[in-house]
């Protein structure tokens, strides 16, 4: 019963605009962590943007207890030739941030990492030519980078390539 009642919220849900969305999930019981969590590390530009208006209102989401700590792409540059990465960085730091406080990340890395790739994508559209040919190369290479070096919390304490989030 409550995975049907999930789902017919979720379907009714998908159908508001997003400040009401924004605004009834932040008044929802901290219970529904995981569900939120989720909804916000998808690969569709609804999650991508439904994460975003929360980041830009964090007060609104305190009683969940997400980790919003970021060092954006790590070691790697915020803006790689000037394409604007920070932010989908921002979100794959939450992700995997949150899950790996959840105890879920393993479940979740593959989705993690594929939003991320979405989300550099989405950056890279905003460019033609030769300079979004360049764009996408760059943006699998950062996706490469974390599905390769991003690892489980078991093996985050082993050195700086753990923290690549």
């Amino acid at each position: 019963m409550r995975r049907r009642l999930t789902a017919a919220l979720t379907t009714v849900a998908l159908s508001l605009p997003l400040s009401l969305i924004t605004a009834a999930s932040a008044s929802a019981a901290p219970s529904d962590k995981p569900q939120v969590l989720s909804s916000w590390t998808q690969t569709s530009a609804s999650s991508y943007n439904a994460w975003n208006s929360a980041r830009n209102n964090q007060g609104a989401w305190s009683a969940y207890g997400f980790n919003w700590t970021t060092d954006y792409c790590s070691s790697s540059p915020d803006n790689p030739f000037g394409f604007p990465f920070q932010t989908a960085c921002a979100r794959h730091d939450f992700g995997y941030r949150n899950y790996k406080a959840a105890g879920t990340f393993t479940a979740n890395k593959a989705r993690i990492d594929s939003a991320f790739y979405e989300d550099l994508k989405r950056v890279c559209a905003a460019y033609t030519g030769a300079k979004r040919t360049s764009c996408n190369s760059t943006a699998w290479t950062y996706y490469q980078a974390v599905d390769i070096f991003g690892v489980a919390p078991a093996k985050a304490e082993s050195g700086r390539l753990a923290q690549a989030a």
